[in-house]
This record gives C-alpha cells, structure tokens and sequence, in this order.
C-alpha cells in the first residue's frame, strides 16, 4: 500500500504512475489480480489509462459506458496499439521516430515499455440499460461521503470493543513519536519549515517506511525535500505536538509490531471528517482543535463548510417497454 495522498491524481500525473509500477512490482502473479481503474476518462485522465493499460499489460478490460452519452472510445486492443498515452507513445509516433520525422524523445515508462507492439487483451464492454447509470456529478459526492466513513471507521478501532459512548480524541492515550525518529513530508504543497508544525498538527498522516535509515544532528523536525514512494503501513491523527519535549502525539490502530517499522510521516491533502472535530463530547468550554475566532484573510487558511442536506430532486423518465 502507499499512500497518495489526494484525492485526485490531476496535479502530479507521473508520481501517480510511479505509484502503480511500484504497487504493481509486489504481485506475484500466483493467484489473479482485479484492477479498479479511475472514473477520470476525459483529456488528460484518458491518455494516462491508456498508459496503465500499457504498463500493467491485463488479460481483460471491462469497460462500462454511460446511459445515452458517448464519454470515450471502446478501448479496443487497436485503439490502444495507435493513441498516444501520457507518457507512452502509440504506433503512428513511434513510425514518425523511425523515419526521423521527430527528434523528441518521449518519456517511458521503463525500458521496452511504450513501444508499438499490439496490446493483446479481451475487451468486455458493458452498456446499461437504465437512466442515469454513471453520473459523474453524484459518483463525486458519493464518493466523498464514503472517503468520510471509510475514514471513520478505521478510526473506530480506536473504541473500545464495549458498546457505550465513543470517546473524543481528546481522551484517548497517543503515541509519543520523537522528532528524529521519523522524517515527515507534505505531499501536496510546499510548507516553509517554520510553518511545517502548524499543518501537521491535527492533521490525517500516512505512517510509511522509507528504506533510507533516518540520521538527524539535532532533535528534529526531519524534513524531506522530495515525496517518496514507499510502503504505507496505516493512518493516524497527529493528535499534537510538543515543541519542548520535541515529540509528535499521534493516535492509531496500528499495532505496535507495524509501528517499530514507520520511519516517515507523509501529510496529503485529505482532511480529517469535520464530525470528528467539531463533534467530541465531554468538554467543558471551547472544543480542541476547533476556533471561530481566526483571521482567514491569512493565506491558506480556510473554513470548514458544513455541508446542507437539500430535498433530492425526483426525476421521472420515459420507459418503453415495447
């Protein structure tokens, strides 16, 4: 597992496919293996299946269309052997190449990948029948309601077994990480180091084992100047930071054994449900981690929306039956 830490893959396009070959390298190739692809078929997200088709080279592909809408091609075996992908090249560049027509060199994904040699795979194309199948507007929201609750309950076998009331963050015994014990990285935008410790604090953190041994002079922080791609063991909630001490408090149901590994914290751009922020029961004047007395004209700061549940709108459809 590695941990990408966004949501979407849009802005760093080759780390995303840095990814894949790594995650891709472990499988064994003993037992088969199923491939959940992006819904991001348009431009950009088109050109990059194309070259994870190239790279992972499957047996079958399932494509499922959507209800009266055209979103792309069949991606038949010729249709990927001809378009050109992201990073790979189809069978038409490749020709130019080797007339001399070009003198661009294009970026591979490894060596003997993205040549002109034919895909060979069985397409399966699936075509639903009912309205509405495949949504792009509702597959979004949907999906960010269930990235929440995915999130919440990983976060629940920090409760006890027992049933009663679920405890508050606030309440729950953390770990205590020194500074130099761990190198830290965020992922998604660049963080002066005099700032580093303000967001990471309270936030959602991929524990990872980076090969590299960690070697600090001082007490810390260790900062990574570059995101890596390495193993993630689990999740966990900086739940504070002591700058005296110089420790990170971090709370996670990761067992202890899997805990000696982690040497690197990587903070991306997912947020930690505002339920479980705003929600923590049992505290006497103002919640931890949540204020309304802030300057947002401060760049980078931002609110936390609550989202207003509206009436679904009832649609009705024509069906022929005939």
């Amino acid at each position: 597992m590695v941990y990408y830490g966004q949501t979407s893959c849009e802005q760093d396009t080759e780390r995303y496919l840095d990814v894949v070959k790594y995650v891709f390298s472990s499988y064994k190739k003993e037992v088969p293996l199923i491939i959940n692809t992006m819904g991001w078929v348009k431009g950009e997200g088109l050109l990059l299946l194309i070259d994870t088709i190239r790279l992972l080279s499957p047996s079958h592909i399932v494509q499922m269309d959507v209800y009266d809408w055209k979103a792309m091609a069949p991606l038949t075996p010729e249709y990927v052997h001809l378009t050109p992908g992201l990073y790979t090249k189809g069978k038409q560049q490749a020709r130019c190449k080797q007339m001399g027509t070009s003198e661009v060199e294009g970026w591979r994904l490894s060596e003997g990948e993205g040549d002109a040699s034919a895909p060979e795979y069985k397409l399966l194309y699936v075509h639903p029948e009912f309205p509405r199948a495949g949504v792009a507007g509702e597959a979004r929201v949907h999906s960010g309601v269930l990235r929440d609750m995915s999130i919440l309950g990983y976060l629940g076998q920090l409760q006890s077994p027992d049933i009663g009331a679920v405890l508050p963050l606030h309440s729950l015994v953390p770990y205590q990480v020194p500074f130099n014990a761990v190198a830290l990285r965020v992922i998604h935008t660049d963080v002066a180091p005099t700032n580093i410790m303000y967001a990471v604090n309270a936030s959602w953190v991929g524990l990872c084992r980076i090969p590299d041994e960690i070697r600090c002079q001082t007490d810390g922080p260790v900062l990574l100047t570059q995101t890596p791609v390495c193993d993630c063991l689990g999740f966990g909630i900086v739940r504070g930071v002591d700058m005296e001490k110089k420790l990170y408090h971090i709370l996670t149901p990761v067992p202890p054994e899997n805990l000696r590994l982690v040497n690197c914290l990587l903070l991306g751009n997912i947020a930690i449900p505002n339920c479980v922020l705003v929600g923590q029961q049992g505290v006497d004047g103002e919640i931890p981690y949540v204020t309304s007395d802030y300057n947002y004209s401060i760049l980078g700061s931002g609110k936390l929306k609550k989202k207003k549940h509206f009436k679904r709108r009832e649609y009705v459809f024509e069906c022929d039956y005939t």
